[in-house]
């Protein structure tokens, strides 16, 4: 059991949060016949490559904010993971958390790119644990925001289709639920689980989530593709022993830090201390008012916790 360590905020200048920045650009990649959509964020000279990893039923437009924010330093990508955002569905059997794992992994060896400083959001960083522990010569450090590690007490206030969803035959159920909700009051209800406090969110953000949401409903596929990720990552969080995701995330070696918001309605705080402890060289950040998507709520502190590994990893060298 390593010692808590707290996170190092960096007093690098940074540029104003733009709340009225636009997603930024991006463009398909052909990865074994099917497309991943990236985002990059072009980093300035002497940046080092980067990559950001979404959550369940987000997309690379999660990272806007912060992308632009560390900009300066790093040169980064931001992906759609398969299913979701403008990537391809996944073939089949593409949607569990070893599978996903190696989509991620595969997006960095062919990008060249490697090792790169690697972020992930829930279930992104659910992801993220599995590539840095699997794939050491891909990660230079790790950033896990809220990451969906396994945790099985009941949750309160959260998305009450969601475990209607994981069960085969109910499923369908919280589908046509769903689909009786209006593109704004669906976005709204994810705002309002993930968020301590929904009512920061700009109107116009709410529009783009909004939109996302009514382009996606026309995609045959995005249904079963959420259905599918979501079973897969709770068949992951049942998995005994060896394959359980704390016993993978003990043999990540990397510099890791890991941000959580203490109003977090998804994955409760009181799990951040338990992985901060497992992995060895990792530095810990809970954040006061502050829910499930620390990069979106509170993307300045976030960044400068970034800064601060980075700084830290470069004073300790290679691991």
């Amino acid at each position: 059991m390593a010692l808590l360590r707290e996170a190092t905020l960096a007093e690098t200048p940074l540029p104003p949060v733009d709340i009225n920045r636009p997603p930024w650009p991006g463009h398909p990649v052909l990865i074994n016949g099917r497309e991943t959509y990236l985002r990059p964020t072009p980093g300035g000279p002497g940046s080092e490559p980067a990559l950001y990893v979404h959550g369940l039923g987000g997309s690379s437009t999660n990272w806007t904010d912060i992308a632009a924010l560390l900009a300066g330093r790093l040169d980064a990508e931001a992906m759609d993971l398969p299913g979701f955002g403008r990537s391809d569905p996944a073939p089949r059997g593409g949607y569990t958390l070893n599978a996903l794992s190696r989509q991620v992994a595969r997006v960095i060896e062919l990008r060249d790119r490697g090792p790169v400083h690697l972020l992930g959001n829930s279930l992104g960083g659910a992801i993220a644990v599995h590539v840095a522990a699997t794939r050491p010569e891909l990660v230079r450090t790790l950033t896990l925001i809220s990451p969906a590690m396994p945790d099985l007490r009941p949750r309160l206030s959260t998305d009450a289709l969601l475990p209607l969803m994981a069960v085969p035959g109910l499923s369908t159920l919280a589908e046509r639920r769903l689909a009786k909700l209006s593109p704004h009051e669906r976005a709204r209800s994810v705002i309002d689980v993930c968020f301590a406090d929904p009512s920061v969110v700009p109107p116009h953000r709410l529009e783009e989530a909004a939109a996302e949401v009514e382009r996606r409903r026309e995609l045959t596929w995005a249904m079963d593709a959420f259905v599918r990720t979501l079973r897969g990552l709770i068949g992951y969080h049942l998995a005994p022993g060896p394959k359980s995701l704390w016993r993978t995330a003990a043999l990540v070696s990397a510099p890791t830090l890991i941000v959580w918001g203490r109003q977090d309605r998804l994955v409760n705080v009181s799990v951040a201390p338990k992985l901060a402890g497992i992995i060895p060289d990792s530095r810990l950040l809970i954040l006061d008012r502050v829910g499930h998507t620390a990069q979106l709520e509170a993307p300045e502190t976030v960044a400068r916790a970034v800064l601060g590994l980075l700084a830290d990893s470069e004073e300790a060298g290679p691991h």
